[in-house]
């Protein structure tokens, strides 16, 4: 099983690498848009009218980016008091459980983007008039990517409760990243 978490975490690893220099380029993006709306309105006093439409679009991207990584990280906010409270054995139980659970919602929310993408083949955003389903695919593409670090950790928490050893199954933290150790 060990080789296994390996190679998803080698693949998760490039993927959510690739993902986050994508979204460092879509925050550059947003403040350069966002520098010019505010030059157009009050230096020159004419606003453009599709910038906060991209701003926008482009923050749905960059969750779409790094909302995996953040997962992997454990970056989003929890309440793990019962977590820390239990035993070994208990506590893994209860991560295995919490992240079948993660996995059951996270294979509905991609069947959610799927029906969003198909939908937005029929419409297009008013300023830029992009096809929305170019929109909608950045939630497929978040959900996807954090279903497969779900996995990842799925494996991972099985493996110390079936092996007991805590190091080799412990999942990267974004200090692994940038010792180059992920």
């Amino acid at each position: 099983m060990l080789k296994l978490v390996s190679a998803l975490s080698a693949v998760n690893s490039a993927i959510l690498t690739a993902m986050r220099q994508l979204g460092w380029i879509s925050i550059a993006a947003m403040v350069v848009i966002i520098l010019l709306q505010v030059f157009f309105r009050y230096i020159l006093n004419s606003p453009l009218s599709w910038t906060e439409e991209a701003a926008r679009y482009l923050m749905l991207w960059l969750v779409a980016f790094m909302a995996p990584s953040a997962y992997r990280w454990g970056g989003f906010v929890s309440i793990d008091m019962l977590q820390e409270a239990l035993p070994g054995k208990a506590r893994e139980l209860l991560i295995l459980f919490l992240t079948l659970i993660s996995t059951l919602v996270l294979v509905v929310l991609i069947a959610h983007a799927w029906d969003h993408f198909n939908a937005g083949s029929i419409f297009a955003s008013s300023a830029l008039k992009i096809p929305l389903k170019w929109i909608y695919l950045s939630l497929g593409i978040c959900f996807v990517l954090m279903l497969s670090v779900n996995i990842e950790l799925l494996l991972r928490s099985l493996g110390r409760l079936v092996t007991g050893d805590d190091v080799a199954y412990a999942p990267p933290t974004a200090g692994d990243v940038e010792a180059g150790a992920e």
